[in-house]
């Protein structure tokens, strides 16, 4: 290439080159792999290719996960057999992707689906050997058109589609507890750098020049925050080094990549250290604009009633994670953007606009603001702003309003929502509590709980300007009725928070037809006993 050529006239390195590694197998005595944790399909799909005379193997993050004793949330495989020859071997494969070209090899259907990942051994090349465009994915379509591999002007590969070796294949990981091969048949690691013995170590190391692989992939910088997160390594210190000076390449990447990357810290089940790591290594504030909504100066979560509240709903996510139930992007990105919704809100009643219409704006502001222009965003945007749109509903406790409000399909959602804010002392808990008695009561126990509300709230006098957020109720007894003393903000039309949304959207547990009848998952603040409180909805994040 002339640029190759020109550097070398020039006198200037070719760069870093990346060690191949050496070829190391890993016996079942040693590696101590338990064959209880492997995934049938995953192994169906390696066995599938090597019947057909390709080599296969389970690969990355699983085999990592597989030395550490724990059971993999997802299984990719990698093969020497191409895209079309995957393909061609299984009934439901599809080719995906252009930076990368994988396969997905479906199992089942609906939400009980699986997906095995299926990719191609990538030879590994040089920056020299790529093609440079001045653009990005989006600017430079037509001149990625047709070619294999490419790189933007920082040396951010583009395309990666050039086929080789097992062993290039390893060099081109990112790090070297993410470069080992399993092959289920034989039982036998394949290590290429060390990988086995850093996870005994719990050390996170990258293949090669750290600076070189960063731009290669600014995620990775990313990866290793998570990493450390997920699974208390260390950051090897030369991996380390250049995170912050390479922070600013996370600018070039993809906002529906990025975004992809947030969810990854925040909901697979270790969002506070994630947030913590972040914090160590100097990227708290200035990558994720929804967590520069949440955090302050210093990176952490403010001593404040919002930070105790996105404090308890990821306290929340991570427990669900770990004790295996779903969990839903919305729900936690609700709770962590709620502030500023609120100050928006606030600001736009102030300044003479109705509570509704300006709840409905700020929502508009906020994620115009905090999400941007993303894939997928209106159904999350409409997850959200339901549960944002029923909080001023609850505040509503007379006439007919409380029976179509619990039954709502996403009414647990938005409970549980209100529940997190009782428990982090926005709210009197006694609104919750209402609720949760009305929600569950008979017929008899709902109209008594109307009137008791109807009677408390003639007693309290003349109706104040709404406040953005709620308002003040009177503590009661529990299973009697909290009378509020700000007025119920206006709601336009009964209908309005019922989006027409996927009914288990919101909630992993199952049906949505009398959503109410089942008991909410909230954590009782300690003063009123003890409960758990929930984040509600299915997601698919996966982890390498």
């Amino acid at each position: 290439m002339i640029k190759k050529l020109i550097n070398k006239l020039l006198g200037k390195p070719e760069g870093t080159a990346t060690p191949l590694g050496k070829r190391v197998e890993i016996t079942a005595e040693e590696h101590r792999i338990d064959p209880a944790l492997l995934d049938e399909r995953g192994v169906k799909v390696v066995k599938g290719l090597t019947d057909a005379g390709f080599e296969a193997y389970i690969v990355g993050g699983a085999v990592r996960d597989l030395l550490l004793g724990r059971r993999p949330k997802d299984f990719d495989v990698a093969t020497n057999a191409t895209p079309e020859q995957v393909k061609n071997q299984f009934r439901r494969a599809f080719i995906i992707g252009r930076r990368f070209r994988i396969v997905h090899v479906v199992y089942g259907r609906g939400r009980e689906h699986e997906v095995i990942e299926v990719s191609t051994f990538r030879a590994l090349l040089k920056e020299d050997d790529a093609e440079q465009v001045q653009g990005n994915e989006k600017t430079s379509k037509s001149a990625l058109d047709g070619k294999s591999h490419v790189v933007d002007a920082s040396g951010r590969v583009l395309r990666d589609n050039v086929w080789g070796p097992q062993i290039e294949d390893a060099a081109r990981r990112d790090f070297t507890v993410n470069a080992m091969y399993y092959d289920p048949q034989r039982e036998l690691v394949v290590d290429y750098h060390g990988g086995l013995a850093d996870a005994r170590k719990k050390v996170l190391r990258m293949i090669g020049d750290p600076e070189t692989r960063y731009r290669e992939d600014p995620v990775r910088i990313l990866r290793a925050v998570r990493f450390a997160a997920k699974l208390g390594f260390t950051i090897e210190p030369k991996t380390r080094a250049p995170i912050v000076a390479m922070g600013p390449l996370l600018a070039n990447v993809p906002l529906s990549r990025m975004f992809d990357e947030m969810i990854k810290l925040l909901q697979t089940g270790h969002a506070l250290a994630s947030i913590e790591e972040l914090r160590k290594q100097g990227l708290a504030r200035g990558v994720f604009p929804i967590l520069d909504a949440v955090l302050d100066k210093d990176g952490a979560l403010p001593d404040n009633v919002h930070g105790k509240f996105v404090r308890l709903a990821l306290e929340d996510t991570d427990k669900r994670v770990a004790e295996g139930r779903s969990v839903a992007p919305s729900f936690m990105l609700a709770c962590m953007l709620w502030g500023e919704v609120q100050q928006r809100w606030q600001r736009l009643i102030d300044g003479g606009e109705g509570a509704v219409p300006a709840l409905q704006q700020a929502i508009d502001l906020v994620f115009d603001a905090r999400v941007g222009d993303i894939s997928g965003r209106g159904k999350l945007a409409a997850d959200m702003r339901e549960i944002w749109m029923m909080q001023p509903r609850f505040e509503r406790r007379t006439g007919s309003g409380p029976h179509r409000l619990i039954e709502q399909p996403r009414y647990r959602a938005g409970f549980d929502f209100l529940a997190l804010r009782a428990e982090a002392g926005e709210i009197d808990p006694a609104l919750a509590d209402w609720w949760e008695d009305f929600a569950l009561g008979s017929e008899d126990d709902r109209r008594a709980l109307l009137d008791q509300a109807r009677e408390t709230q003639r007693q309290t006098g003349p109706r104040s300007k709404p406040k953005a957020g709620g308002g003040r109720v009177h503590s009661v007894p529990r299973g009697s009725v909290a009378a509020g003393n700000v007025p119920a903000v206006p709601v336009a039309g009964e209908s309005a928070a019922a989006l027409p949304i996927d009914p288990e959207a919101m909630d992993g547990e199952g049906g949505a037809a009398h959503p109410a009848k089942k008991r909410r998952r909230r954590r009782k603040p300690k003063s009123a006993g003890a409960g758990e409180a929930s984040s509600a909805a299915p997601a698919s994040s996966a982890d390498e």
